[in-house]
């Protein structure tokens, strides 16, 4: 393995590691915002569960973004680079902003703009960024109907129960929810990276003639994905768990619950969704079974505005980087 692979390795690495950062709001802030955990147990809640995720999940993620996105023929180390720088900028600018923007889309964007600026629009796997493009379309809006009738369920469930009654029950259910959820997010995500490294040493001759992904990768960007959730992307939490909609236990739960059951349903198609749209969309699902204006429409506009223009953005980020690299090898 030479410098070079090594240096994008662990690229590779921080980008999970910023993922994890990033996105840890997805797995915690319902139940910080609940009060049912502090943050610092939280951000440990979830590590755990995005770590343990590599017993449960196979690597179809891993697989589709391996070879799904762009030709695995016309990747390089200069393609690696570019897509990875894309997505770790965009990642930290959304950071900086507080917007809970998708950290899988800014790296299939980054993919994007490299590809097209290395060989043109041939680059493009076109059946992967069609059903990854779908997605983003069908994450949230089922995390939002099953957020919302799981609220309905309940609400049956306990009618006859008193508020102190569900409040309690509800906020030991919180604990396994967001179990759920960790591991659903820590299923989807880190797989991401671990195609990124696999088609960059596939690329490299570093595994032969057949595409897999070996199980240092699996365990490595599981690991890099925990540590960054422990780090903890506070001011998305802030967006995530106050500003959408205001949650009791029972709605952290009803929505955590929604967006898990998206997420395993997404990984098992194989499908690179986004867990930041699947969980602000069961949010926006469970606030509105209140009434609508219980649920920040203003906020959310702001959101599904970073969501349209993260592919994009991350993409023309990429395209800029290959382009610099390009020249400077001149």
């Amino acid at each position: 393995m030479t410098p070079a692979i090594i240096l994008l390795v662990a690229l590779a690495l921080l980008f999970d590691f910023i993922n994890g950062f990033h996105d840890s709001a997805n797995s915690i802030a319902t139940v910080v915002s609940t009060r049912v955990l502090t943050p610092r147990q939280a951000v440990v809640w979830a590590a755990f569960f995005n770590f343990l995720a590599f017993l449960i999940f196979p690597l179809h993620i891993a697989t589709t973004i391996g070879k799904g996105i762009i030709d695995p023929a016309i990747v390089d180390p200069r393609v690696i680079a570019a897509t990875l720088l894309g997505a770790c900028l965009w990642d930290l600018l959304t950071w900086y902003w507080g917007l809970p923007t998708s950290s899988s889309h800014a790296l299939i964007g980054g993919f994007i703009g490299a590809g097209l600026v290395k060989v043109g629009t041939a680059a493009l796997v076109w059946s992967g960024i069609i059903r990854t493009v779908v997605f983003m379309v069908v994450a949230p809006v089922l995390g939002h109907a099953l957020g919302l009738n799981l609220g309905i369920i309940v609400a049956w469930t306990c009618r006859k129960a008193s508020p102190m009654r569900v409040d309690s029950i509800f906020r030991k259910g919180q604990l396994l929810s967001a179990a759920l959820y960790s591991l659903g997010h820590g299923g989807n995500d880190a797989q991401k990276t671990m195609g990124i490294i696999a088609i960059l040493l596939f690329s490299a001759g570093l595994l032969g003639p057949t595409f897999y992904v070996p199980t240092w990768v699996v365990f490595a960007c599981y690991a890099a994905m925990g540590l960054g959730t422990l780090f903890g992307g506070w001011r998305i939490v802030k967006t995530m768990g106050q500003k959408v909609a205001k949650l009791r236990p029972v709605d952290g739960f009803c929505a955590e619950t929604g967006g898990a059951l998206t997420l395993y349903f997404a990984s098992a198609l194989g499908a690179p969704v986004s867990t930041t749209h699947t969980i602000t969309g069961a949010i926006m699902g469970v606030g509105s079974l209140k009434r609508l204006s219980a649920v920040r429409w203003g906020v959310g506009g702001n959101i599904v505005a970073a969501w349209v223009f993260t592919i994009p953005a991350s993409a023309l980020i990429a395209a800029v980087c290959y382009w610099l690299a390009s020249l400077a090898a001149r």
